[in-house]
């Protein structure tokens, strides 16, 4: 993971771009954990537009993974960082409606316990 916000945030457009534009299931299946801890620091470290493409990738990733035991596995170890943002009033607007948009997403799609 890159020093330079800038570089991260230009890495997180470019996974934005190819997980709305391709299917890439078999090649993330592998790379999920990876991807997720990547996804953590972003928005554990991350500031703002950082936090809000985060989220955002953190949607499609969980799109892509579907309902399975790896886009649940994705979800759950991301979950109480999105509610974290969501939940806390010094973060920006934008980060704050990306988490909620993921957590709603995500957890449409990938959460097992009905609850």
């Amino acid at each position: 993971l890159s020093r330079s916000a800038k570089t991260r945030q230009a890495a997180l457009q470019s996974l934005r771009l190819a997980l709305s534009s391709k299917t890439l299931s078999e090649f993330l299946l592998e790379r999920r954990l990876t991807l997720s801890d990547s996804l953590e620091k972003c928005l554990k470290k991350g500031k703002g537009e950082e936090q809000a493409l985060a989220g955002t990738v953190l949607t499609l990733l969980c799109l892509q993974m579907g309902s399975g035991p790896e886009g649940e596995e994705v979800f759950c170890s991301l979950k109480p960082l999105l509610v974290s943002i969501l939940t806390d009033s010094t973060a920006s607007p934008s980060a704050r409606q990306s988490c909620a948009t993921a957590l709603g997403m995500c957890c449409y799609i990938a959460a097992a316990d009905l609850e």
